[in-house]
Order: structure tokens, then C-alpha cells, then sequence
């Protein structure tokens, strides 16, 4: 009895130690938790009002807003910068455009008399020295393809310099089809899904960068008809073309039950067009916020913003607390579990994501030129509720409550003048602290122009929405003076040092 008991017990203690010794990679396997895969769709000009779940109920957004509904939707976000390049840029690095010395579209808008001030010689790409989201996430065993619009820097500064795995652009205007739309969305996204489907069992990035709606644009015909009693139809054409595609991309995730472990995010890099350009007359518009892309009115600024991960993002949340796109790489890198540098101007949101609080912080920017759309040099504060714009001609300043005038209407500057010092002392403050680029006199500034394109109309404050005939009239000869007085750009001039 007792030799069988030893031989028993033998016997266990032989399974025991062998599944011991057999099991590790196979219980770690089980309980490691898989690092999501993120899925970061960008739009291009795509404006805060222009999906039907912010309240543009003319356009058809089914798609986006049962994304919305399944995840959290942002009324407050803003972009770093209210034009492409340099929102991009914040993005892929965390840091604030100024920093970078990257603070307007590249190449950049030549200087012209109209000007009082000169453009300061920015960079002309992202230096491949910076850190980006690929890089950050490589070491984690992610693979990253950068699939559509990248406008970081030509040869040699391109995707794959600044670490994406696969890169694929197309043309940014197309010829509308039964299978292709006319920004191109079909091509993309057809090279999307594939990509998802070949790196489904390990982690991914995917940054998909739309053209959509950046102009020119052109939509297909059925689409257009269909959308004739929209503002513009083929604006509203083309955002339904939009929302269809990331409806082909959200299927994929499902089909291949990738879903739960995906963080996507839908977003825009800069506020939608809202004075005519090029041959479009009328585009979109941003109400009930001031101005649009180009500015530092929130029209510029605020971009929609929404976020699904299931069980982890809660579903069906609004949140109105500010966030800024440099937020991004912080935000996925915390919740990818990776370690967040330090030397970031954006701030993690993976608490606020999972339901808590938003960090409490000002926002800064500094945007030293003047656009096509018809802004001057500037730079801005917001602070809990206040804002303050100041502007670099002549230090003239706007101050706004944001919580009773989001459509910054009344400026209180005259009525608040110690809060414009605290807020115009921070400002200066940040701007010293970051080594931003200023703007020098213009020697050949024309007094005359100046006060055609930057006086006698503030296009800030035009919305084609509400436009009677004769302002219509009035911004469209504001147009055709604004584009004659651009002189074609030239080569770039080499970027001046760090000071």
C-alpha cells in the first residue's frame, strides 16, 4: 500500500513538474493581453459641423455616426495648427508646430507687398530626426503603413524615412467612377483593407490620410443628384463618399474580428473651407463657430473627433473638455503600453478616454503668416473658457468667453483688461520659452493692398451660410484681388537657424 502510494505520488509530482516545464510560452501566450492595433483615420479640411452626428443633417454620414455612437464623440477638439502640414506634423510627433519650426503649409505661401510683415523661413519637411508614432512603435513589435496624403517633405523625408513599414499615395483628384470617387477614396481604401488582412495576427498602425474635401473636388454624378438640396451638393457628394469608405474599413475589422482590439480614431487636420477658392464658390461652413481653416478662430481649430474601442472607450459618450491633435502620440503610446517620452508638448489622454477627466492646461498656438484664406499673423491662448487672439501687425488683440460666445462675436477685451494681460504675458511667455520663428518688416509692403484684402472686408467673420447677395459679390471680388496679388511660389529658401 505504501509503494503505491509513493508510486503515485511520484507519478504526480512527474506530470506536475513537466507541465511546468512545458507550459510557460503557452499560459503566457493566454494571459499576456495582445496590444491593440490602431487604426488613425485623417481627413483633409474636413469641418466640426460637416458629419450628420455634429449636427449636418443634410449630409449623409450613416457610418460615421454609428461610430460615434459606439464610441466617444469631441465637441472642443482642436488641431496645433489650422492648416495641413504643420497639424500633420503635430500628429506624428507630439510636439506643438512652433517647436518644430514648422508652422505653415509647405512649401509655403510666397511673401507679396499686401504683407506688412514677412514670413519667417520655416522648414521645408518634418527633420528626420524628430520622433515619430511608427518609430515610437516599432520596438513594440507594430508594423505601420502610411496609405494616402503625407505633405512632411519630398525625397528622402517621406513616410518611409520617418519609419512607416508601407507607404501608398494616389493621385489626389480623380476621375469619378462606378468603382472610384474623386479624391481617390476607393484606391486608398482598397490598399487599407489590405493591409489590414495581411498583418491581422500581429499589431498594426494604419494612418490612413484622405484628400477629402480638400479642392478642387468633384464627386459622382448619381451622389450629387441625390444631395441637390444640400448647401453644396458636391461637397455633401463627396462627404457621403466619405463615409462610405470608412464604412468598407470598419466592415473589414468586423469581418476579421479585429474590432475589439482596435482603437480607431476619425479625425480632421484643420477646420473646414469657408470662403470661396479656386473655382468653388461656395464649400462649406463651420457655423455656429467664426471663420475656418487658416484661422485661429475656433472654425479654423475645432475638428471633429471620434474614438471607438470597445469595452474600453465608452460608447455613446460626448466629452466638451479641450484636446489638441499633439495629444496623439502620448495617447496611443500609454495605451499601446509603451513608455511616453517626456520632452512632449502634447499630454496623454488614454485616463480621459477610459472615462475620466480631461487634464486641466492652456493651449497655445503660433501661426506667424498670412494664408490664402485670408488670415494675418497670430497667435492665440485659450485658457479654461477665455481665449485671446493676438495679432503680430500691430499687437492688436481679441478676448473671448468661449462658454457664452462660441462664436466669438464679442470681443471683451476693453471690458477685461487684466485678464488680457495675464493671458498675452502667458503667451509671450510660451513663445520665448518654445524659440518660436517671428515675422521681420516688409520692405515692400503696400499700404493700399493691405487695407483692400485685410480692412475693408474681414473675411473672419463672412459664412456663406448667411451671406445675402451682395456680401457674396463682395468676397467673391475679394478673391479674385486675394489670388492676383500671390506671386507664383518659388523655390524655398533655405530654413533660418534655431534662435
Amino acid at each position: 500500500m505504501k509503494k503505491f502510494r509513493f508510486t503515485a505520488i511520484a507519478v504526480l509530482l512527474a506530470a506536475v513538474l513537466s507541465l511546468a516545464m512545458t507550459s510557460p510560452v503557452s499560459i503566457a501566450a493566454e494571459t499576456t493581453p495582445k496590444k491593440p492595433n490602431i487604426v488613425f483615420i485623417l481627413t483633409d479640411d474636413l469641418g466640426i459641423n460637416d458629419l450628420g452626428c455634429y449636427g449636418r443633417h443634410e449630409h449623409h454620414t450613416p457610418h460615421l455616426d454609428a461610430l460615434a455612437a459606439e464610441g466617444t464623440r469631441f465637441t472642443s477638439a482642436y488641431c496645433a495648427q489650422p492648416i495641413c502640414s504643420p497639424s500633420r506634423a503635430a500628429i506624428m510627433t507630439g510636439k506643438n508646430p512652433a517647436r518644430l519650426h514648422l508652422t505653415t503649409y509647405l512649401p509655403g505661401r510666397p511673401d507679396c507687398p499686401s504683407q506688412k510683415l514677412l514670413h519667417p523661413i520655416i522648414r521645408q519637411q518634418l527633420p528626420l530626426e524628430e520622433m515619430t508614432l511608427p518609430k515610437y512603435l516599432k520596438p513594440a513589435g507594430y508594423v505601420s503603413a502610411c496609405i494616402g496624403k503625407w505633405h512632411l517633405g519630398g525625397k528622402g523625408f517621406g513616410p518611409a524615412e520617418q519609419g512607416f513599414d508601407y507607404v501608398h499615395a494616389v493621385r489626389p483628384n480623380t476621375t469619378p467612377s462606378e468603382t472610384e470617387g474623386g479624391k481617390g477614396e476607393y484606391d486608398l481604401t482598397a490598399h487599407a483593407i489590405q493591409f489590414i488582412e495581411e498583418n491581422r495576427d500581429r499589431p498594426f498602425f494604419l494612418y490612413l490620410a484622405h484628400n477629402t474635401p480638400h479642392i478642387p473636388y468633384t464627386a459622382k454624378a448619381p451622389l450629387v443628384a441625390k444631395n441637390s438640396k444640400a448647401f453644396e451638393p458636391v461637397y455633401a457628394a463627396l462627404i457621403e463618399t466619405l463615409d462610405d469608405v470608412v464604412g468598407l474599413v470598419l466592415a473589414k475589422l468586423d469581418a476579421l474580428g479585429l474590432a475589439q482590439n482596435t482603437i480607431l480614431v476619425f479625425t480632421s487636420d484643420n477646420g473646414g473651407l469657408h470662403v470661396p477658392e479656386l473655382k468653388h464658390e461656395k464649400i462649406t461652413h463651420n457655423t455656429p463657430y467664426r471663420a475656418g481653416k487658416g484661422f485661429l478662430h475656433e472654425g479654423g481649430l475645432r475638428i471633429p473627433l471620434i474614438v471607438r474601442w470597445p469595452g474600453r472607450v465608452p460608447a455613446g459618450r460626448v466629452v466638451n473638455a479641450p484636446v489638441v491633435n499633439s495629444d496623439w502620440v502620448p495617447t496611443l503610446l500609454e495605451m499601446c503600453g509603451q513608455p511616453v517620452p517626456p520632452s512632449l508638448d502634447g499630454v496623454s489622454l488614454a485616463s480621459l478616454l477610459a472615462g475620466g477627466e480631461a487634464p486641466k492646461r492652456p493651449f497655445f498656438w503660433h501661426f506667424p503668416h498670412y494664408t490664402n484664406q485670408g488670415s494675418q499673423p497670430e497667435g492665440a491662448i485659450r485658457d479654461g473658457d477665455w481665449k485671446l487672439i493676438e495679432y503680430y501687425e500691430e499687437g492688436r488683440v481679441e478676448l473671448f468667453n468661449l462658454a457664452q460666445d462660441p462664436g466669438e462675436k464679442n470681443n471683451l477685451a476693453e471690458r477685461q483688461p487684466e485678464r488680457v494681460r495675464q493671458l498675452r504675458a502667458t503667451l509671450a511667455a510660451w513663445r520665448d520659452a518654445t524659440v518660436v520663428q517671428t515675422n521681420t518688416p516688409n520692405p515692400s509692403f503696400d499700404p493700399a493692398l493691405h487695407r483692400a484684402l485685410y480692412e475693408d472686408m474681414d473675411v473672419s467673420r463672412y459664412n456663406a451660410s448667411t451671406a445675402d447677395a451682395a456680401e457674396f459679390a463682395r468676397v467673391l471680388q475679394w478673391r479674385k484681388l486675394m489670388d492676383s496679388v500671390v506671386p507664383r511660389p518659388q523655390p524655398p529658401k533655405k530654413a533660418q537657424p534655431n534662435r
